[in-house]
């Protein structure tokens, strides 16, 4: 039975006064499933990285207090110790892997273990099992969507079989079936296998029934309180409140404007078909949204769009084939806002990557007042000097659709642009790009697990299914 009490616990960044974290004092009971909330960018992550003993190392930045795994400080346990005692699954998949494929990365994993050779197979084959992902076994992780990197890195866990797992916002790039199935496996590892689970989400769907305690991150004071049933209760409901949609849009009839024209078209990657289209076209000044399972190919079919990935038959752009217009000029007026919001950042600091799109836009619709009104709304404020990479997942997306605002594309597609994000900066977003199109014309083609929020937003709807993509009426 070990606890992990957090006593007395203060930290804050170099070149603020703000405390991210001010004298925490609280504990994850052992074999419980704990489930911490609060907006996005209020230390949640921050508070994770210390437990899992990620920060000071790697961070270089000390917190005020202790973390105590039973009796024992963390910072007493050597350091090749720590990932025996807790493991943690990252928001961003990403961050978690160093090898190339998933059978490679779980060896590596457990090697860094020092487990016996003989016994590496059967641990590796009952967390595929587990996780049900037997099947990616030999993939390459950069071929993998979001949603099957969670898996594989949850299995990554799953073989390394630590008594306490953190789980930072950890199905944001997940769709709705398999985020139930990935939280009811967690409830089996505490149940079954008496593991502590300490998961940090702003997104309340899925456990009111699962988790033991509720702890949430005042924005406001910076102090984590433990609630009761009735507030944990008032939390669920008005979070349950937001979500519901159920909302019938138009179907295209053929005689609007369309912007991207798609023909005879099929996208095989890896010789492995994943779409084909007869037909299929996209509308100016409209935002159409495409629905779909993890791992089927919305992801690889922006990449074909953007002219990343080779694609057979036609697609053409304001009535020319893609294939005959220049990378660059393409590219400025057809622009990928990336899953992964890193991969979108050329320098070190929040104001250098903010100048670098006012310095490359090629129009001038946002004006400086405009950059610091959307710094202000999202939170993002006083932020100049912060090194992007030390920003948290959410704060990082933010500032990802901001600069992709400043530029102001003609066709903005956005994989996933609402991961990491609580709900009042979502309804901000939305706010921002309902301007860009009713005001500045832009046409927004997004791919979205997340759909509360978006009832303002959205014009068309596409699933993308049965290696199909079609318009429907309904969302929901």
């Amino acid at each position: 039975m070990t606890d992990v009490s957090i006593n007395h616990f203060t930290f804050h960044y170099p070149d603020s006064d703000v405390k991210v974290l001010n004298d925490i004092n609280i504990t994850f009971k052992s074999h419980h499933f704990s489930l911490l909330s609060g907006p996005s960018g209020s230390g949640k992550s921050t508070l994770l990285y210390f437990i899992a003993g990620l920060y000071p190392h790697f961070s270089g930045i000390d917190a005020v207090g202790d973390i105590k795994f039973g009796d024992t400080n963390i910072k007493d346990i050597p350091r090749q110790d720590v990932s025996k005692s807790v493991a943690m699954m990252f928001q961003n998949p990403n961050q978690q892997f160093a090898m190339d494929t998933v059978i490679h990365e779980m060896t590596f994993v457990l090697e860094n273990l020092r487990i016996e050779p003989a016994k590496m197979k059967d641990i590796i084959t009952h967390a595929l099992e587990f996780c049900d992902i037997q099947k990616l076994r030999s993939r390459v992780i950069n071929t993998l969507s979001g949603g099957e990197k969670q898996k594989v890195a949850l299995a990554c866990i799953v073989a390394m079989d630590p008594q306490v797992t953190v789980l930072d916002e950890p199905f944001a790039s997940i769709d709705p079936g398999s985020r139930v199935d990935l939280i009811n496996k967690l409830k089996i590892l505490q149940e079954k296998h008496g593991k502590t689970i300490i998961l940090a989400d702003h997104d309340l769907t899925s456990y009111q029934n699962l988790v033991d305690e509720f702890y949430y991150l005042d924005p406001d004071t910076h102090k984590i309180s433990l609630l009761d049933g009735e507030r944990a209760e008032h939390f669920f409901k008005n979070f349950e409140s937001t979500q519901t949609i159920n909302k019938k849009v138009a179907i295209p009839s053929g005689d609007e404007n369309a912007i991207i024209k798609i023909n005879d078209f099929k996208l095989l990657p890896h010789h492995s078909l994943l779409l084909k289209l007869a037909h299929f076209d996209f509308y100016k000044q409209k935002t159409t949204l495409i629905t779909g399972a993890n791992g089927i190919g919305k992801s690889t079919l922006f990449n074909a769009l953007t002219k990343l990935l080779p694609y057979e038959g036609t697609i053409a752009f304001d009535g020319k084939d893609i294939k005959k217009i220049r990378p660059l000029p393409y590219a400025k007026h057809v622009t990928l806002l990336f899953q992964d919001a890193e991969n979108q950042f050329l320098n070190i600091t929040v104001k250098e990557e903010l100048d670098l799109s006012l310095a490359n836009r090629t129009n001038t619709d946002y004006s400086q007042a405009d950059v610091d009104d959307m710094l202000n709304k999202l939170d993002m404020a006083g932020k100049d000097d912060r090194i992007v990479y030390s920003l948290s997942e959410g704060q990082k997306k933010k500032l990802q659709i901001i600069e992709m605002l400043i530029m102001n594309p003609p066709v903005l597609l956005m994989d996933e642009p609402f991961k990491g994000l609580d709900y009042h900066s979502l309804e901000v977003v939305v706010g921002f790009l309902n301007r860009a199109k009713h005001d500045f014309h832009q046409t927004q083609i997004v791919i979205s697990h997340q759909l509360s929020g978006l009832d303002t937003l959205i014009d068309y709807h596409a699933t993308f299914k049965n290696q199909n993509l079609a318009y429907q009426e309904v969302i929901k």
